[in-house]
């Protein structure tokens, strides 16, 4: 699928929404309201936010999404409720896992997205049993770490000879914490699942490469390692560089300076408002 300038504006939009809330959450940590660990997407949103974009641009409105521990901006960008997963963040009963799954374990049943049980990688095999038992098609966000497990490769392996309509998508920021791939393996994921015979690519997290490779997915088993990054912390609120490489900086140039000066303003208020209304309504 080719990039056109309306597809562009949609997935910066989706974008914005989801690190508009990532710097708010940040906000809130560090301000107190936040009490438990908290798992922030931050420089990661643009694989959610394209692939979003793509699926509803297909019109495929019948999917099934399982998310990883760090899955804020996925559950943001496929349609996720913004007031609760704020709640959720706040552990009130009324959040997206009636504030049990804190910001690791996110969903959505409205929206299709399961959340993450906690112990990484599980999801993997989760996602490729329900798409065996289903056939719908399946959408797996894991990270570069998560996706070591060996549990998660067996799933690989399995929904590739059974041919299944599922697309992984590695969110691949080069950490497990703190600890880069060059110290944890010798190997990349693409070619493991090649390995499989599952069509797999290796790309970084711009659209462009994203929608040049995606064609085909979910009529097939397909893996996407996307290369990103991790702007804050693992958990908490932090930054350990300011030297990283931002893509939504990077995009904001494609849709036009100004415009995408709009959308970011229009986000951070809308994240703002519901942080304020939910904060209020935990209050009472």
């Amino acid at each position: 699928m080719k990039l056109d300038d309306a597809l562009a504006r949609t997935i910066y939009e989706r974008a914005a929404l989801c690190r508009a809330f990532e710097e708010e959450s940040f906000r809130q940590v560090q301000k107190g309201n936040i009490k438990f660990p908290v798992y922030l997407s931050a420089g990661q949103e643009y694989a959610p936010a394209t692939v979003s974009a793509w699926l509803e641009r297909r019109g495929l409105a019948e999917r099934q999404i399982f998310i990883q521990h760090r899955g804020h901006s996925t559950y943001l960008a496929f349609g996720g409720d913004l007031d609760k997963l704020v709640l959720e963040l706040l552990g009130d009963e009324r959040g997206c896992a009636f504030g049990m799954g804190g910001s690791a374990s996110i969903q959505s049943v409205e929206a299709g997205i399961y959340g993450h049980d906690g112990l990484m990688g599980s999801h993997g095999p989760i996602a490729v049993g329900m798409c065996y038992a289903n056939r719908k098609p399946t959408l797996c966000f894991t990270g570069d770490a998560a996706a070591e497990e060996d549990y998660f490769l067996a799933a690989i392996g399995w929904a590739s000879t059974k041919g299944l309509p599922i697309l992984f998508v590695v969110e691949d920021n080069n950490l497990s914490i703190l600890t880069e791939k060059k110290v944890r393996r010798n190997w990349e994921m693409d070619k493991v699942a090649r390995g499989m015979e599952m069509a797999a690519f290796d790309l970084e997290d711009d659209p462009e490469q994203i929608l040049a490779r995606i064609d085909g997915a979910l009529e097939r088993p397909m893996l996407l390692n996307v290369r990103t990054h991790r702007l804050f912390w693992h958990a908490g609120a932090g930054i350990e560089s300011t030297d990283i490489f931002d893509r939504h900086k990077a995009f904001g140039a494609r849709v036009g300076a100004d415009w995408a000066a709009g959308v970011n303003e229009r986000s951070r208020k809308t994240v703002e408002e519901a942080w304020a209304r939910n904060l209020r309504l935990c209050a009472k």
